[in-house]
């Protein structure tokens, strides 16, 4: 039990870790430009990335499956994230 809640802490502070990086950029430069629902959306995304990962880990055995699972997260993830920021799939969720 404690160290699922170790690992649930784990995830929230590195969502929230990576979430410092755009807001105290955005107090050095005018080029980010974060609103309150972009932090929402990447805290969703981190966050649920996270809560996957820890799922992925917890309930796949086999190493090679893991991998599998973990490789095509991240590439899901990367490419929602690249939509989401520039619109390389020109859906209408994109940001530009």
């Amino acid at each position: 039990m404690m160290t699922q809640n170790k690992r649930l802490a784990g995830i929230i502070f590195t969502a929230a870790l990576l979430l410092l990086v755009p807001l105290v950029a955005m107090q050095f430069t005018a080029e980010v430009k974060w609103s309150f629902s972009d932090f929402l959306v990447a805290g969703f995304l981190l966050f649920g990335t996270g809560l996957l990962l820890e799922l992925i880990l917890r309930k796949v055995r086999a190493t090679s499956h893991r991998l599998l699972l973990c490789v095509v997260l991240f590439i899901v993830v990367a490419l929602v994230w690249a939509e989401l920021a520039v619109g390389i799939f020109g859906t209408p969720l994109a940001g530009s």
